[in-house]
């Protein structure tokens, strides 16, 4: 407990000198802000835009930082340091995946007060970003994981992150790519944010499942590592 927790505490550290991925955390909510007060339309929902920003965030925003962050720690030896003075993989991915995990858990919380939700619509609001976030930053973590450095990180994350972050926009216009979407953890996030109403079992489950392939992908590309 004390090594994740020194591992919560560099990575803390880290993303606090790094300018590009704190602001991954504040343009989202703060877009969501701007635009749910100054655009006022009568055919569009109240919460539109909190509901897209918060959808984007969750897909793409964390992938993009996460891999960041454990393709820095490749380049600059720092993960092998770890590892020689005997930190295990799990005590690493568990410091990292905790740490951005409370940080996307808290940009929840805020797009939640932007949207004023009710007791009921933001607790599914946060059980379903909160566990979306938590399979955006396992696919950062493997994609990070895949990478040599932090310029493979960015050419290969990036792209993930727009399909996977975009992918529920189209799907919105177009049926066949709905059908696909429909097993990706973003669609159903999208899903239950703009409908409350909504049973939350199978995007949980849907969730869950890409949770766990994104843990046996992150688990492959580090003992390809042979770290």
């Amino acid at each position: 407990m004390r090594i994740v927790k020194a591992i919560f505490i560099k990575q803390a550290k880290d993303m606090l000198k790094n300018p590009a991925v704190l602001v991954m955390f504040f343009v989202f909510p703060a877009v969501a802000l701007i635009m749910t007060n100054l655009v006022v339309v009568e055919d569009i929902p109240p919460n539109m835009f909190v509901t897209m920003m918060a959808s984007i965030f969750a897909g793409m925003g964390l992938i993009t930082s996460a891999s960041g962050v454990i393709s820095e720690d490749i380049e600059q030896k720092s993960l092998r340091f770890l590892m020689i003075a005997g930190v295990r993989p799990y005590q690493y991915l568990l410091g990292t995946i905790g740490f951005y995990l409370l940080a996307g858990a808290v940009i929840s919380v805020v797009f939640a007060l932007i949207g004023d939700f009710t007791g009921t619509e933001t607790m599914k609001f946060l059980a379903v970003m909160i566990s979306g976030t938590a399979a955006s930053i396992l696919l950062g973590a493997a994609i990070g994981m895949l990478s040599k450095n932090q310029q493979t990180s960015t050419a290969l994350g990036m792209p993930v992150a727009m399909i996977v972050g975009f992918t529920p926009m189209i799907a919105s216009f177009n049926e066949t790519v709905g059908s696909i979407a429909g097993f990706m953890y973003t669609q159903q996030i999208n899903v239950i944010v703009n409908d409350f109403s909504l049973n939350l079992a199978w995007p949980l489950s849907v969730i869950a499942a890409n949770i766990a392939v994104f843990t046996v992908l992150f688990v492959i590309a580090y003992r390809k590592k042979r770290l």
